[in-house]
C-alpha cells in the first residue's frame, strides 16, 4: 500500500527547479562588437558603479536601512552592476575576435552579409554576429539561431528551408558580402 502512494507523488527531480544548462553561446565577435562590449564595461566600472557607490554611501549616513529605498535601490543596483562587470570580463576573456574575412567570401560564415528573399518576393538583409552583438533593429542576427546555423556555409542562389513556431519557412541567398553595406543600399 505504501509503495502504491509513493507512485502517485510526482518525483523530486519533476519538483525541483532544475534547468539543463544552456548550449554553450557562440565564442566568435566582430571587431565593433568587442568594442562595444569594452565600452559598456568601462562605461559600468568607471562611470555607472563609482555614482551608485556614492549614493549608497549617502543613503547610509541617513541612518535606518531597513526603510530606506535608496540605499535598498542603490544596493541592488550595485549587485546588477558587478554581476555584468563578471560577465563581461569573463567573456571577453574567452571570445574570438574575428578581424579578417575567410579565404573563401562565396560563402557564408560568421561575419557576412547576406540578403535572403522570401517566398512572397520580400527581400531582407542580416549580419551573422555573435550571440553578444544581436540586434534585430541592425540586421544582426547570431550565428547560434536556427537561421544563422542554417545559412552557415551556403552560397548565393542556395535554398534554405528553416522551422519556424509558425510554420516551414523558405529563402534564397540573393547575395552574401562582407563589405558593411553602404547607408543607400
Amino acid at each position: 500500500m505504501a509503495t502504491m502512494a509513493a507512485s502517485h507523488l510526482p518525483s523530486v527531480a519533476a519538483m525541483s527547479r532544475y534547468r539543463p544548462p544552456s548550449p554553450p553561446m557562440a565564442p566568435y565577435i566582430t571587431v565593433e562588437g568587442e568594442q562595444a562590449l569594452r565600452a559598456e564595461l568601462e562605461q559600468l566600472w568607471r562611470v555607472e558603479r563609482p555614482k551608485v557607490t556614492q549614493s549608497v554611501s549617502e543613503a547610509a549616513a541617513q541612518g535606518d536601512r531597513s526603510e530606506n529605498a535608496e540605499y535598498t535601490y542603490g544596493k541592488k543596483r550595485l549587485r546588477e552592476i558587478d554581476s555584468r562587470v563578471r560577465f563581461l570580463r569573463k567573456r571577453l576573456e574567452t571570445m574570438k575576435v574575428v578581424r579578417d574575412p575567410p579565404t573563401d567570401t562565396a560563402r557564408i560564415y560568421f561575419g557576412a552579409w547576406v540578403e535572403l528573399e522570401d517566398e512572397s518576393g520580400s527581400v531582407v538583409r542580416f549580419r551573422l554576429v555573435g550571440p553578444d552583438e544581436l540586434n534585430p533593429a541592425l540586421g544582426y542576427i547570431s550565428i547560434d539561431s536556427v537561421l544563422g546555423r542554417a545559412l552557415l556555409g551556403k552560397t548565393r542562389d542556395a535554398e534554405v528551408n528553416i522551422q519556424t513556431p509558425s510554420g516551414p519557412r523558405e529563402y534564397v541567398v540573393v547575395d552574401v558580402s562582407y563589405l558593411k553595406p553602404s547607408a543607400a543600399d
